[in-house]
């Protein structure tokens, strides 16, 4: 297993160091035909999206559709690796597939229409804003809600999207939709968090499918999930000081 692994490297540096592409380069036509069709997995769900040159020179970024992972393959498709692939700088490692990825999550955020969220906004002009997929049935949530205030009065605008963590046919789905169909939302969002109820209402149409849909293609997994500004994904709960260091603001 060993040798096997070892000879895949091998080959791989051997395919890079024969390669001049680089990144930014044209990819061949006939190069995208090959990964595309070798390394589209249908029975497994993968369906590749684009084919670029990637910033390791002789490499091909393989990105597969729906959030799928990001692979970089030799040119005929019979090696690729997974991971993230860094570059070492004079001010340390930087994460390239990161960087990337946090890209791709500012432009999904930019097509998200503001009135579709649950906003709270501070007094005055914002000086930054978050967004945070949610649910209401999650403590770490409720746990960030309460937060919401102090940023808030800090200048921290906070956008809550929808992300039922059970799916689209549970009892938070529901809640959730509910929540964003109400008169007053931000009411409604506040009382469920707190663990108050909140009458039923499932109006249509309503975005809660859509965004739970754009939080799996972004990576999500878990709630609370927040998004920065820059695209930054931060998975989990963090305080208001917390998350001030983390905006550069504190």
């Amino acid at each position: 297993m060993k040798f096997c692994a070892l000879r895949s490297i091998v080959a791989i540096l051997l395919a890079v160091s024969w390669s001049s592409v680089r990144a930014g380069d044209e990819v061949d036509p006939a190069v995208v035909e090959a990964l595309t069709g070798k390394l589209s997995m249908p029975a497994m769900g993968l369906r590749v999206e684009s084919v670029s040159a990637s910033d390791l020179p002789g490499l091909y970024e393989v990105q597969y559709a729906d959030g799928g992972p990001v692979v970089y393959a030799t040119g005929n498709g019979d090696f690729f690796l997974l991971g993230d692939l860094y570059t070492v700088t004079p001010d340390g490692f930087v994460n390239l597939a990161e960087q990337r990825r946090d890209g791709q999550r500012r432009e999904k955020m930019a097509a998200v229409k503001r009135e579709d969220m649950i906003v709270f906004s501070p007094e005055g002009e914002p000086r930054a804003h978050i967004n945070v997929f949610t649910d209401v049935t999650c403590f770490y949530c409720q746990k960030l809600h309460r937060e919401v205030p102090e940023l808030n009065r800090r200048g921290v605008e906070v956008r809550y999207l929808a992300y039922p963590r059970a799916g689209t046919d549970s009892d938070g789905y529901r809640k959730l939709v509910s929540a964003w169909c109400a008169d007053d939302p931000r009411d409604a969002l506040t009382r469920l968090k707190q663990k108050e109820s909140v009458k039923e209402n499932l109006c249509t149409p309503n975005p809660i499918a859509q965004q739970y849909r754009l939080g799996q293609e972004m990576g999500v997994r878990g709630t609370p999930a927040i998004v920065t500004e820059d695209g930054q994904m931060i998975p989990g709960y963090q305080s208001a000081d917390e998350l001030m260091v983390t905006l550069g603001l504190n």
